[in-house]
């Protein structure tokens, strides 16, 4: 016989091994596993020709275990018990009952698009973990969704076949203006918000390259008198007449009291989507949340309330 090779071992072999044992002989181990008896001997047979030892000796009462078979039989029990014990906690992420899902968020989805949907979602399936990891933006979203950091992904729709990609909402781009007691600002033309020290988003990231386009497509220049990363911040700034700033309404969130909402001349929005690898099979749980999210932009809505 060969030396041992445990990775042409075959479960089937091990099972019919067990079986033999418990039911005395192979004809009844036979119909016990539901195949004929000479599949029963072969299975046997290639086990002792991968172990390089007899396990079964057959007599007229039957079969018996050889010393080598006496040493081994628990272990073959063991590892079918293991192989067992995987397919129920298999089966426990397939029914919803165990598991993870891992989301990746940017600044204010985090904040308020998601715990009412992941309270609604761990109210129904409390043995599912969640675990949310924030980033600077829907770049670095999909960087690490391919980098199998997290399962599901807020980003913007401008994806590609590798990502599958739910509309969650759409957020529309306003401008806040510094108080002003006098006289809100309803409507705002460029020369208008010109006479603002203008609060920019800081360079190196989506929002920045995107606002700056569409500034270039509308013909507009304005300097920035700060470049700040935190969309709180340039809030924040606003709300104390340091200047005016351009944000996505959500990301503005909360909003001080006294601070003008205005639209922006020209209308700028940003789609917002849940997006997950299509070239990974997901379990249903990350599926699940998906259509929550889905669910849950037909009830959450961005309302500029300009003035």
């Amino acid at each position: 016989m060969s030396e041992p090779k445990q990775n042409r071992i075959k479960p089937s072999y091990l099972r019919a091994f067990v079986t033999v044992v418990d039911r005395g002989n192979f004809g009844e181990a036979a119909l016990d596993l539901n195949v004929s008896q000479s599949a029963v001997s072969y299975a046997i047979a290639a086990l002792e020709e991968e172990l390089g030892v007899i396990l079964l000796t057959r007599g007229r009462n039957g079969v018996t275990l050889t010393p080598a078979g006496e040493a081994l039989i628990e272990a073959a029990r063991q590892i079918l018990r293991s192989l067992s014990g995987m397919v129920e906690v298999a089966a426990t992420y397939r029914s919803l009952q165990a598991g993870r899902v891992r989301i990746g968020v940017f600044r204010s989805v985090g904040t308020y698009l998601l715990p009412p949907v992941l309270a609604e979602f761990q109210a129904h399936f409390p043995k599912i973990t969640t675990h949310i990891t924030d980033y600077a933006d829907s770049a670095a979203v999909k960087q690490a969704l391919k980098d199998y950091q997290i399962d599901i992904g807020f980003t913007d729709m401008e994806n590609g076949e590798e990502f599958d990609t739910r509309e969650i909402l759409k957020d529309t781009y306003v401008v806040l203006l510094p108080p002003n007691p006098q006289k809100p600002q309803n409507t705002l033309s460029w020369q208008e918000l010109a006479a603002y020290p203008f609060i920019s988003e800081a360079p190196g990231n989506v929002w920045y390259t995107r606002l700056n386009q569409y500034l270039t497509q509308c013909g507009v220049k304005l300097k920035p008198a700060y470049e700040i990363r935190e969309d709180s911040t340039r809030v924040g700034m606003v709300a104390q007449g340091l200047g005016a700033t351009i944000i996505p309404r959500l990301a503005a969130e909360p909003i001080p009291p006294g601070v003008q909402i205005c639209p922006l001349p020209v209308p700028l929005e940003r789609s917002i989507g849940a997006a997950v690898l299509t070239s990974v099979p997901h379990p249903p749980a990350v599926f699940t949340l998906l259509e929550m999210l889905q669910q849950s932009s037909c009830t959450f809505s961005i309302n500029p309330a300009f003035g």
